[in-house]
């Protein structure tokens, strides 16, 4: 394949995308809003399409003028923007919908593509832009590949979970970046056991790529970090990017409400773990970046940019209400 449309590509999976197909000789060819700076303004070898994703007109006058080889799509929301793209794009040689861990129903561990059950949607749902049908939406839009597929149309699914790195607009390891860097003592929710799966944001990009080029039509395929860490852990390799060191201090529900904070407050952390199996990308050749490099990069990004993701968790002021409880006990 020589060429591809990226829906979406300015942010921040799509800006990585666009980066990794260019270093693997792609020509490509944007379509966006053009909402957001475009960072490629000035190559060459990317072209930009100004339009509306959920306009189908837009859509189909982009698949006449580009005609790719693949179509990644990056800001499928809701299930018929799935539809519509497979039946557009239906004769290229490739179409990968951006999909999400947040499409599986059950809590199983790991979590399997082929195995563990999809979120159901409910034609509400399937309209919906809230976060709390963001999972049912993308099961949606997982079944509209399925469909496609079996219509003839080469489409795949890549399901990611928490996806970190430069660039990062979410702002959520921001949060804890800040943190350390800011502070001596750094509140850890919980025993700091908790595992919830994230990747890095370049390797999302590779897997992309690689699905559209060896990926089987209909399938999806799980992508993260092939080495899990647990918070406390991610907290100690952002301190050793840093290279400074840091007092985790560990509180439970009853020592944040002092602070009135829930566990829930902080970002990145969650109750249950959340770990998908990523055999099955492996299989197709893919590696994740070493998680201290991708760490260090996402790191040095951080310092080089005014994110600190303050309205992601507690505010300091709670915090020190906690910190303070504790020291008496």
């Amino acid at each position: 394949m020589d060429s591809a449309l990226v829906i979406g590509g300015t942010r921040f999976i799509g800006r990585h995308l666009v980066d990794d197909l260019l270093a693997h000789d792609y020509d490509i060819t944007l379509f966006t809003r053009g909402t957001h700076e475009n960072p490629f303004a000035d190559n060459d070898r990317v072209d930009h399409i100004e339009g509306d994703r959920t306009n189908d007109t837009a859509l189909e006058a982009a698949a006449t003028t580009v005609d790719p080889d693949a179509v990644f799509d990056c800001v499928a929301y809701q299930p018929k923007d799935v539809r519509s793209a497979t039946t557009i794009f239906a004769d290229c040689a490739a179409y990968v919908y951006v999909s999400s861990g947040a499409a599986y129903a059950r809590e199983t561990i790991p979590k399997r593509e082929d195995e563990t059950p999809l979120e159901s949607c409910t034609t509400e749902q399937a309209t919906d832009d809230a976060a709390g049908t963001y999972g049912n939406r993308k099961a949606e839009g997982d079944r509209a590949v399925f469909a496609a597929a079996d219509d003839g149309v080469r489409a795949m699914a890549v399901r990611p979970p928490i996806v970190y790195g430069p660039h990062d607009y979410t702002e959520r390891l921001d949060w804890w970046i800040d943190r350390i860097n800011r502070f001596d003592r750094v509140v850890v929710p919980g025993d700091g056991t908790n595992l919830r799966h994230r990747v890095y944001v370049e390797d999302v990009a590779s897997a992309l790529r690689l699905v559209a080029e060896n990926g089987v039509a209909g399938e999806a395929y799980n992508v993260g970090d092939r080495w899990l860490v647990t918070l406390e852990e991610m907290v100690a390799l952002i301190t050793d990017c840093l290279e400074t060191d840091v007092e985790i201090v560990h509180a439970g529900p009853r020592e944040l409400a002092a602070g009135e904070i829930d566990l829930d407050d902080y970002p990145l952390y969650r109750t249950y773990p959340h770990v998908l199996s990523t055999a099955k990308l492996a299989a197709l050749g893919w590696e994740s970046t070493p998680l201290a490099e991708a760490m260090e990069r996402t790191v040095a990004d951080h310092l080089e940019s005014d994110r600190d993701g303050d309205d992601n968790g507690p505010d300091r002021g709670a915090e020190e209400r906690v910190l303070g409880i504790l020291e008496t006990l």
